[in-house]
């Protein structure tokens, strides 16, 4: 059962982000779906539903990351956390090359497997977006 997310805090978390996805950085005006408001450490394992808990997230990257905290890096294979956009730089932990998200430590390469962020289908649309100087979000 979903906890719904007072229009407020809502609010607050989308002028946060920039009303962009804080997992791949795709701008909400920029997809078909509306970007969704996603708990960094799901209500099952005890998160709540306060604006140090919450992110805002696309479609694909809230419906990949589900209630995952953590996952394996494909390098490593060792057990990761995955990228916490409250406590973490996006920078430090991923760059884009052509239109490749890469993950430059176990966080980010985790994060990115996990996420799906190089699906052919996203890639191609940030590709596009690069094209029209929509992305990355200047921040």
């Amino acid at each position: 059962m979903p906890t719904l997310v007072n229009f407020a805090l809502r609010e607050r978390v989308v002028a946060r982000a920039g009303s962009c996805c804080e997992y791949c950085l795709i701008h909400q005006d920029d997809v078909p779906e509306a970007h969704e408001i996603d708990h960094l450490i799901a209500r099952k394992h005890g998160g709540q539903t306060v604006a140090e808990n919450l992110t805002l997230a696309c479609l694909p990257c809230n419906r990949a990351k589900g209630a995952d905290l953590t996952t394996l890096d494909p390098q490593t294979q060792t057990l990761v956390p995955l990228f916490n956009p409250r406590v973490q730089i996006w920078r430090d932990h991923f760059a884009l090359v052509d239109a490749q998200i890469i993950g430059l430590t176990a966080i980010g390469r985790a994060t990115v497997a996990l996420l799906r962020f190089n699906a052919p289908v996203r890639v191609d649309n940030r590709r596009w977006l690069i094209e029209k100087k929509r992305y990355p979000p200047t921040r």
